[in-house]
């Protein structure tokens, strides 16, 4: 089947204003849900999306790893295209797309850096794997082959030997902090259900419906 022939009916149920929580945290938190329920893969994983060097824009997938009142927290290295890019421009939009439900949520905002103690306890939370291998990889800059990954590893590995990983001061997250949310439930006839959520000056939420 040829791309331009391939298509997927939507036949889910429809999205209303009465459906709708008046915090869109709140109802991101909610289709959060379904979706982990719904065995979606990667429930959390959002394509974020930054404004590069050039001027021109960059995405990527991520996966989110705190929500609240503040916004989405992920973390990355410092040193990473993302991260330079975001000290250039703190602004960044993202898009949970949770297609098994023929859902998405799209986010545009402002990003900030999280404070070191927070990023502290989140890469104590990690595996040990996963802390060695943010000291090992120079994320985003060019390497000669996986062999000189193998051995920045095993570098680490010989460096914590017998003792807890420290967060390296290069690693550490960011918090996207949300000015517009968008909810889009796949309807059929692609007249789908769409609901902008925009922050007031009074920090409080504008709902309003959007057309297709």
């Amino acid at each position: 089947m040829s791309l331009r022939d391939r298509r997927v009916q939507y036949e889910t149920a429809g999205l209303e204003r009465n459906d709708l929580d008046n915090n869109p945290l709140v109802q991101w938190q909610r289709w959060y849900d379904q979706a982990a329920e719904a065995s979606v893969a990667e429930p959390n994983a959002m394509t974020l999306s930054t404004i590069g060097i050039d001027g021109g824009p960059d995405s990527r997938i991520v996966l989110a790893r705190g929500v609240d009142e503040s916004g989405f927290a992920f973390y990355t290295n410092y040193d990473s295209a993302k991260s330079k890019q975001l000290v250039e421009h703190a602004q960044a939009s993202a898009v949970f797309g949770w297609l098994d439900l023929h859902r998405q949520v799209r986010v545009r905002g402002v990003v900030t850096r999280l404070s070191d103690q927070v990023s502290d306890e989140y890469f104590a939370s990690r595996p040990r794997e996963s802390q060695l291998g943010a000291w090992a990889s120079p994320q985003s800059q060019p390497i000669a082959g996986r062999d000189e990954l193998i051995s920045r590893l095993a570098e680490a590995e010989q460096r914590f030997s017998g003792r807890d990983v420290e967060r390296p001061p290069h690693w550490g997250g960011w918090v996207l902090a949300p000015r517009e949310i968008e909810f889009w439930q796949g309807r059929p006839s692609r007249l789908h259900d769409r609901f902008r959520y925009a922050l007031q000056a009074d920090a409080s939420w504008f709902i309003e419906r959007l057309a297709p």
